[in-house]
């Protein structure tokens, strides 16, 4: 196992912090790792109730997929890791009870930027830039990055970014809705707990059936998730938890 990726908790928050030097290139065998920590993390969701990934060197969230990988997987010859641990991480980034936040200070390109886009949220620090350059050395994206991204920022821009290779800072990421928010570097680890601690202190119930009812839903026609909602509403609803809330819900007769 190669130990390149650290878990903390910050009350109900778990990070995950990539620190594969020098520039956190991603390869099977650290997506290997990823893979058990979030299944891990899936089993613990009393104690979780957001999953934060990000990078722990400075200028980087995920630079890349390791291309040399690449070139050894595409030549047939073996690789250290799980060859199926790209597909197996991601889907669970996206699929997990917790809902999962890419929060980049920095390079997240190519498989990074694909990792960050199977997150169901992404929070980027104003030096951040992101992007699918895949193009430029002769390939394509193979981690998502030609579905997820268009059916994030739009067909349109999803279509560019793909056939260009081109970059995009922040801001303009931001402006496209590729990230949720843009946060100064200075500070940004513990903004980025701030933001996840703002989900995180709702009803675990709650958050983990409001994540399952738009990732879901998304994938369906929207009469089928509407009836996912509506059943998810119902099992929330009758919870323990909800009715707890509830009876303490200031009602105007009350006044």
């Amino acid at each position: 196992m190669t130990n390149v990726w650290n878990e903390s908790r910050h009350g109900k928050v778990a990070v995950l912090t990539f620190e594969r030097p020098p520039s956190n290139w991603m390869n099977l065998a650290s997506m290997t790792e990823l893979v058990g920590h979030l299944e891990r993390l899936a089993e613990a969701a009393a104690e979780v109730s957001v999953v934060m990934l990000t990078g722990g060197i400075d200028g980087y969230f995920i630079a890349h997929a390791d291309l040399d990988d690449l070139a050894l997987m595409a030549k047939g010859e073996s690789v250290a890791g799980d060859p199926g641990a790209w597909g197996k991480a991601l889907h669970l980034l996206e699929s997990m009870p917790q809902p999962t936040v890419a929060a980049i200070d920095g390079q997240a390109w190519g498989g990074g930027c694909e990792t960050a886009l199977a997150c169901t949220m992404r929070i980027a620090s104003d030096r951040s830039h992101l992007g699918q350059p895949e193009v430029s050395v002769g390939i394509i994206p193979g981690a998502g990055g030609t579905q997820r991204l268009p059916r994030l920022v739009g067909s349109a821009v999803g279509a560019e970014l793909c056939l260009s290779g081109r970059i995009v800072q922040a801001d303009e990421a931001h402006r496209i809705g590729l990230v949720n928010e843009v946060m100064p570097s200075e500070g940004f680890q513990d903004a980025a707990l701030d933001w996840c601690g703002r989900i995180a202190r709702h009803s675990t119930g709650a958050v983990f059936a409001a994540k399952r009812a738009v990732v879901e839903g998304l994938q369906m026609p929207l009469d089928e998730g509407l009836r996912l909602e509506g059943r998810l509403f119902a099992k929330a609803n009758a919870s323990d938890e909800a009715k707890q809330a509830n009876a303490t819900v200031a009602r105007p007769e009350d006044d």
